[in-house]
């Protein structure tokens, strides 16, 4: 449930968009504090219903633990109870995931993102236990994530199907890009409706919308959530060509992932370039170069809405 007072609930935060927030950063490495509140208020005004903070585009696994207590502060801060927060933690194993399980509860996030543990190969079995260790550890709902891309372990639907008799568990983002493990997870409704399934592999956005899917958890979401709103709220309303039309928008706006060689110091770049930070990624990589930065700026004032496109020129 919400805390006392916020004028939200989860079905309606988990049917819209989730945006991973990024975690900006000063040169001397501490987080830009008036950048994270700027860029949380866009991500609000855009239409977002809810901020995940510390996931792979907010660089959880990265950061320091002081770091990744100062983007839970802040982000609590500046959500004020007007959307949830929703705190990853994405450790290698239980013991240093609970560790951080215990600050972000401590420090007022609404729920946990939890995937699974990684570095060293694990299975399902060891999957349902790090989840029931974390519901053990902190009384807060906890939203699973699935991405195999970075912890090697696809957790199956079956998994799935079994954590979601725990009603403390809300759902399940799939940044997997396979659509029939979407569609597998999208099957655990049957058996309890209120579990919420959201896309995390943008190009994959308009098929899992039609397909059923619940909500959205883009990384160009920091940019422009309205265009993930919008493409949603077409498909429930069977505008295909409105949701084909948004589609190619997000593809073509996804180029500029590959514009400063580093997904994140791309995707960094173009938010430094709408006024929010310095476009600083954790080490060991780098920011974008001043030629990178211009290619990227050309991307967003090619793609995004015209609103956003007029504020990347001022920048």
């Amino acid at each position: 449930m919400p805390k006392k007072g916020h004028h939200w609930t989860w079905d309606a935060v988990l049917t819209g968009i989730v945006p991973p927030v990024i975690s900006p950063l000063t040169d001397a490495g501490r987080v830009d504090v008036p950048a994270l509140e700027g860029l949380s208020n866009h991500i609000l005004a855009e239409g977002a219903t809810g901020l995940f903070i510390l996931g792979g585009c907010g660089e959880g696994a990265w950061l320091t633990s002081g770091q990744r207590l100062d983007v839970v502060k802040h982000s609590v801060k500046v959500a004020a109870g007007r959307a949830p927060v929703l705190a990853g933690v994405m450790l290698p194993a239980t013991g240093p995931t609970l560790d951080e399980v215990r600050r972000a509860t401590d420090a007022g996030a609404d729920a946990l993102v939890a995937g699974s543990p990684y570095y060293n190969d694990v299975g399902d079995d060891a999957h349902v236990r790090h989840i029931e260790a974390i519901l053990n550890a902190s009384p807060l709902p906890i939203l699973l994530y699935n991405i195999p891309q970075s912890t090697h372990h696809n957790i199956q639907p079956s998994t799935v199907a079994k954590l979601s008799a725990e009603l403390r568990i809300l759902g399940i983002k799939d940044s997997s890009g396979n659509l029939a493990h979407f569609q597998a997870l999208l099957r655990i409704k049957e058996q309890r409706p209120d579990f919420r399934v959201l896309q995390g592999a943008e190009f994959a956005m308009a098929a899992s919308a039609l397909l059923g899917g619940d909500g959205a958890v883009p990384g160009m979401g920091n940019l422009t959530a309205g265009t993930f709103k919008d493409l949603f709220e077409a498909a429930r309303r069977s505008d295909l060509a409105t949701v084909r039309a948004l589609q190619k928008q997000i593809n073509d706006l996804a180029g500029l992932h590959s514009l400063a060689g580093h997904w994140l110091a791309s995707l960094k770049g173009a938010i430094s370039l709408l006024g929010y930070g310095a476009g600083i990624p954790s080490q060991p990589l780098v920011p974008a170069t001043s030629a990178q930065r211009e290619a990227i700026r050309k991307c967003l004032e090619s793609n995004l809405p015209a609103h956003l496109a007029k504020r990347v020129a001022h920048h």
